[in-house]
């Protein structure tokens, strides 16, 4: 059980942060999203055939999950937290991400959770889902805010596998960029388990694009980028996506991905780099915010 009010004072708050990390990561990988729920659903109505019946599949499994705790799919990913700490709110950052691997190792034993995380050279597996630099933390910080946010997205390997970087020409413009974003897409064909969620970074440096594209799969499922020029760029590249057949677990269909976002930043003159991160049907993810009181609520 989830906590809905918890302590803040010193010890007390670590403990329940490690609390809430494990029941963060059993959320995610049994609870979907609404909007996940929503669009497998609207796409399961509009298929037909053998893209239907894929679809129904995904329908059954999320049912068979809420019904019985089980998780949605058998792999249990690459844990990352995007944190949100207020600058009103106390908390020793080291001990907050400690906490944080804490409640996935906790949630792996307790659950009896596949391993998958391992040693990159000598492929050792802890068994708990943790290592070194793992899980990812992204920590920003809110001015003014009294609230802690923490988001986990279990990262799938099909989906994580397919992810795309690449430094385009600023002569290459924006159609360079929409190509490149198509291609990573057919060349993912049906690894990422589509339908998809296609999230992409333009701008910034190497490391901040690839950033990006990641969080742009955190936005609710077809939400529009709030700035019309790119959201337009969202809606075309999701027509043209479409148009390619690779349909549900790529075995053909209309659709094959929910939604394009995108994010961007600022970069260099001489450069435009673009990056894809793609993520499955099953967008897992699940969030809590503690305020400086301790009340604690739970989201997605």
């Amino acid at each position: 059980m989830l906590p809905s009010n918890i302590e803040t004072t010193s010890n007390a708050l670590y403990e329940h942060l490690v609390e809430i990390s494990a029941g963060l990561y059993k959320k995610a990988l049994t609870d979907l999203p609404p909007d996940v729920r929503s669009a497998v659903n609207r796409v399961a109505e509009v298929e037909v055939g053998g893209a239907r019946t894929r679809l129904d599949v995904m329908v059954k499994s999320i049912d068979v999950s809420d019904r019985t705790g089980i998780i949605v799919c058998q792999d249990t990913g690459i844990c990352v937290f995007f944190v949100k700490l207020g600058t009103e709110f106390a908390v020793n950052g080291a001990r907050l991400i400690d906490a944080l691997r804490q409640g996935i190792a906790v949630a792996t034993k307790e659950y009896d959770l596949r391993s998958s995380i391992v040693h990159p050279i000598t492929r050792e597996n802890r068994q708990d889902n943790t290592g070194a630099g793992i899980p990812d933390v992204h920590v920003e910080f809110v001015d003014g805010s009294d609230e802690l946010e923490i988001l986990l997205v279990p990262k799938g390997s099909g989906s994580e596998n397919m992810s795309y970087l690449k430094m385009l020409s600023p002569a290459e413009g924006i159609s360079g960029v929409k190509r490149f974003v198509l291609d990573s897409v057919i060349d993912a064909g049906p690894r990422p388990c589509p339908p998809t969620v296609v999230g992409v970074g333009i701008g910034g440096t190497a490391d901040l694009c690839a950033a990006l594209a990641k969080r742009a799969i955190l936005r609710p499922v077809g939400e529009p980028h709030p700035e019309p020029d790119v959201a337009a760029m969202e809606s075309k590249l999701l027509a043209a996506i479409n148009e390619t057949g690779i349909g549900p677990q790529g075995l053909g269909g209309s659709v094959t991905s929910f939604a394009v976002h995108v994010e961007y930043a600022a970069t260099h003159i001489s450069m435009n780099p673009v990056a894809v991160n793609i993520q499955c049907w099953r967008g897992e993810r699940a969030s809590a915010t503690i305020s400086s009181k301790g009340v604690v609520s739970y989201g997605y």
